[in-house]
């Protein structure tokens, strides 16, 4: 019963978000028909989102295979779903309890503290969870001290990551509607800060003007086909037909198979720019009941690709320049006698293109470019650097990839290397933690005072 709770219920996305539009609309005392639509069209929303996602990471793992057999690159390949199934063997308990108490401590954080966001993307959650589990276990913490911890931790980045975004998702949304409650946080928040400082935010990717003959490539669908058939016939054409036909396409020309593989691939992003929408629509308003009445003025911390249908064509931009730039990193990283780190399509197009809207967002086109590429560059080094902290489970040929599991990972990984105390190490973060928030609370009472002076 534990474990269908922790690691079943809990442990699905699709039912956690759903769940929370059910006692959203509850609490509303909306109609039953109400209750059982709302909560249906939300659970149905993520599964489309889902579905959508496991069609292009299908597409995506086919153009690895053919791009290492084409290049000869033999390296780690960042997988979140792939380290975490790997862990859950030896700390699967571990993740769960952390998880469900870090849930908790988001709920709690949300009700006293100015920073309202409940986070959402129950996988993330899950992922989070493990890498905590696995680095405070490595560095020696069991029982319920490490589970303690692991779930303030949790907790605590669960509000902390959305409200450092908040200013950029709002520059995106142009409302206060919604928040992105995703571990690729770190990525987002640097594509959005240099974007700021380099790029002319009047100057959007959402502005380009196509010739009328081109004015198809506008349409959101077809651009990404284009952009991906081309990819694949390139690297189809490098890799050569017999490796495809023997081991990727089951017989299938090679050609036909790259063609029809990149098609598959926008027909992945096209069901995730649907569920999406449904997700949005559904979710916003349920999640209205929980803000009145348990956590007032919170907000729902949705997944990244809740912010792709804000500007389309920053998504294309932001996935081909971050992995451009994870290309780039991959030839420097044995230079600097790091862990060849093998550029992963599933992160780099997900974090990507959320990179590429946060810095269209706030520095236009160039932003867009420059953002994307700074978080290429991240999800590269730094699961490079995480690598030797994760023990025993380093030596797999692959390692969390987005850009927070990275941060944190190294930051917490560090510390309890140079602290021997587990209870000086708690104290340290604890204080940390606590540290951040007062700093974050007074700057939010600073800033809304200057606000009631302007106004």
């Amino acid at each position: 019963m534990v474990d269908l709770l922790m690691n079943d219920l809990l442990g699905t996305p699709e039912i956690l978000v759903g769940l929370f539009a059910f006692i959203g609309l509850l609490i509303q005392r909306k109609a039953a028909s109400d209750v059982v639509s709302g909560t249906l069209k939300t659970i149905l929303g993520f599964v489309i989102l889902g579905a959508g996602a496991a069609v292009i990471t299908g597409s995506l793992d086919q153009f690895s295979a053919m791009f290492n057999q084409a290049f000869n690159v033999d390296g780690v390949i960042p997988n979140n779903e792939a380290i975490v199934a790997v862990a859950q063997d030896a700390f699967g308990a571990e993740t769960a309890m952390i998880m469900l108490f870090g849930m908790i401590v988001n709920i709690i954080l949300a009700r006293i503290t100015p920073f309202s966001y409940i986070f959402l993307t129950g996988h993330h959650i899950m992922f989070m969870a493990c890498m905590i589990a696995v680095i405070l276990t490595t560095g020696g913490m069991t029982g319920v001290p490490m589970v303690a911890l692991g779930s303030i931790i949790l907790g605590s980045l669960m509000v902390l990551l959305p409200a450092m975004l908040q200013p950029y998702t709002r520059e995106i949304t142009q409302s206060d509607d919604i928040a992105v409650g995703h571990f690729g946080s770190f990525g987002y928040f640097v594509s959005g800060f240099l974007a700021k400082r380099i790029g002319d935010k009047s100057k959007s990717t959402e502005d380009i003007k196509v010739p009328k003959s081109l004015g198809f490539l506008r349409d959101t669908t077809v651009s990404v086909s284009l952009t991906m058939v081309i990819l694949f016939v390139v690297v189809a054409l490098f890799t050569g037909p017999a490796f495809i036909e023997s081991e990727v396409s089951e017989g299938q020309n090679f050609l036909i198979f790259a063609l029809m593989q990149g098609l598959t691939f926008a027909a992945g992003v096209y069901i995730i720019l649907a569920g999406v929408r449904m997700l949005l629509g559904e979710i916003v308003p349920a999640f209205k009941g929980i803000a009145d009445k348990i956590v007032p003025n919170a907000k729902p911390a949705l997944d990244a690709p809740a912010v792709f249908p804000f500007a389309n064509n920053a998504v294309i931009i932001g996935f081909l320049f971050s992995f451009i730039a994870g290309l780039g990193s991959m030839f420097i990283l044995p230079l600097l006698g790091l862990a060849v780190i093998v550029p992963g399509l599933v992160p780099h197009f997900f974090t990507g293109a959320a990179a590429g809207v946060f810095g269209n967002a706030t520095g236009g086109r160039v932003g867009a470019i420059v953002g994307a590429v700074a978080n290429g560059v991240m999800i590269s080094f730094l699961p490079a650097l995480l690598l030797p902290l994760l023990g025993d489970l380093g030596f797999q040929n692959t390692t969390f990839g987005d850009a927070d599991f990275g941060v944190i990972g190294l930051a917490l990984g560090n510390l309890i290397m140079l602290v021997q105390s587990q209870w000086l190490y708690s104290l340290i973060i604890l204080a940390i933690l606590a540290g951040i928030f007062l700093l974050s609370w007074n700057r939010n009472k600073g800033k809304k005072n200057e606000e009631e002076k302007a106004a």
